[in-house]
């Protein structure tokens, strides 16, 4: 992934930039947050109010941190209140861009035709990874967040007011329980990564090996509930599902985590089959997307760009 450096766009990630000596001062992230009545939140500045149309969010079908993001929005059925642009699956080069493929949509905005361009008109001079999510106010002409655990907390409750939504999934009574497993459901992607990353063999095993030993262990959890915390799904289910529903498409083959299919577990299957049947869920995952922008985009695994016709799996209950 490239890096804009005083709003200027290079092709070097920030670690080459560095490895030439480059003294390379990233900018802090955008940690603002939207509240009911525009008080600051846990971290940032205040002044960004709930109000229907005022905010934009730019994600990626493919990456599975941007899919949280809209996963939420369409949740909490926010479709109405927040606007979306969608980006090309393959992230280049240049960044993310905007194009014709298929599910994309475009900024309505600025008419951008890369992300880093939306970045640069909130900050002319900004210096650091133009990543997906952003959520974008459209009033002062500022990216609220970048970051999509603020983003996915947010819109769990902000606009909740005016939508008549109170559906809770990150209920105070639970916050303790959830923040810790939060950590645990976040290693099972580290988990899968090392098996991609590994140089030998024997790496490779062992990371495999750790992959499996999660997924029994949740299958296990769920023996006797329908999810991880009980009888209604919590943040860390939607947070686990964005991984879950890649894994059959993506990491059984191209990270070469097959020993077994994800289909082949009943417990889990059936509940990340509920999840994907939740009422708004469906609609933000593209599995074609999801394919593309990891068979195109990881061309170092797959040098030939074939994106993988199946597997074609029944996700109705």
């Amino acid at each position: 992934m490239g890096t804009l450096v005083n709003g200027k766009w290079t092709q070097k990630s920030l670690a080459q930039l560095r490895a030439e000596g480059k003294d390379i001062q990233v900018d802090p992230g955008f940690r603002n947050w939207i509240t009911p009545d525009g008080s600051a939140g846990p971290t940032g500045k205040g002044g960004f109010k709930a109000e229907k149309g005022r905010y934009h969010l730019y994600v990626s079908y493919g990456c599975p941190w941007a899919n949280r993001a809209l996963l939420m929005r369409g949740l909490k059925g926010l479709q109405d209140y927040i606007g979306l642009s969608v980006v090309d699956p393959v992230l280049g080069a240049d960044g993310w861009q905007f194009s014709d493929f298929p599910g994309t949509i475009a900024d309505p905005i600025f008419g951008a035709r890369s992300l880093p361009e939306v970045y640069t008109k909130a900050k002319a001079d900004y210096t650091g990874i133009a990543s997906v999510p952003v959520l974008f106010d459209k009033q002062t002409g500022q990216i609220v967040n970048n970051e999509s655990a603020d983003i996915m907390r947010m819109l769990e409750s902000a606009f909740d007011e005016l939508t008549g939504d109170h559906t809770a999934y990150y209920p105070k009574a639970l916050r303790a329980q959830i923040d810790e497993l939060n950590v645990y459901c976040d290693s099972f992607y580290a988990k899968v990564n090392a098996t991609k990353d590994a140089k030998t063999q024997a790496e490779y095993e062992k990371a495999v090996a750790q992959v499996f030993t999660m997924l029994d262990d949740l299958e296990q959890r769920l023996k006797d509930q329908a999810y991880l915390l009980g009888d209604a799904p919590v943040e860390t289910d939607w947070k686990l599902f964005t991984f879950l529903v890649r894994f059959d498409i993506v990491f059984y083959g191209l990270y070469k985590c097959n020993l077994k299919l994800l289909s082949a577990y009943p417990n889990l299957w059936r509940y990340v089959r509920q999840l994907y049947n939740t009422p708004g869920v469906a609609e933000t995952v593209n599995f074609e997307h999801i394919k593309v922008h990891h068979y195109r985009g990881q061309l170092d695994l797959n040098p030939s760009g074939i994106v993988p016709i199946g597997p074609k799996e029944d996700w109705s209950l």
